[in-house]
């Protein structure tokens, strides 16, 4: 795929479809990755161009063709009306960079441990345990943002299936 189109530069399909054309020569063209996935080429230019929405079977067929699972997950958190209030945009990097940050985030995961067992020992989270508790909440999100990271990194490079 020769230069970036300048409209569609920073649009997460259109960067996919240009990432999947460094694999495969026929992504190179919108008319022929529309072709490929079943998407009518004016539909796929409005996707890239930021114009519509793209469904969320084409999100998954974007995902799959391209092999970019983390469009799912980008869809989700910012597309999906549910997805904004549930899903926690990952972000992609290398190996090396997302172990460290799954490690990172497990360090302190005995001192979670005993907070949620002492908060939990009465089955009243009293007012003054809620900042505990918040604490511990964060810290949940965080490993699961890291290993879901993790997670997408394997699909995409290692083809482990979720």
């Amino acid at each position: 795929m020769g230069k970036k189109a300048t409209k569609a530069a920073d649009n997460m399909y259109y960067l996919a479809r240009y990432e999947a054309a460094k694999e495969n020569e026929d992504f190179t063209s919108r008319e022929k990755a529309a072709e490929i996935l079943g998407i009518d080429r004016t539909r796929l230019a409005r996707i890239e161009l930021d114009t519509i929405i793209p469904y969320p079977e084409e999100v998954l067929s974007m995902a799959n063709t391209y092999n970019c699972p983390e469009l799912c997950n980008s869809y989700c958190a910012r597309e999906c009306s549910i997805g904004r209030k549930n899903v926690k945009e990952v972000e992609m990097d290398d190996f090396d960079r997302l172990t460290l940050k799954v490690l990172g985030s497990l360090k302190n995961i005995d001192d979670l441990r005993l907070s949620l067992i002492a908060i939990s020992e009465d089955g009243v989270i009293s007012e003054d345990e809620r900042p505990t508790f918040q604490n511990i909440l964060d810290s949940l999100e965080k490993i699961a943002t890291n290993a879901k990271a993790l997670q997408l990194w394997a699909m995409k490079n290692i083809h482990i299936k979720e």
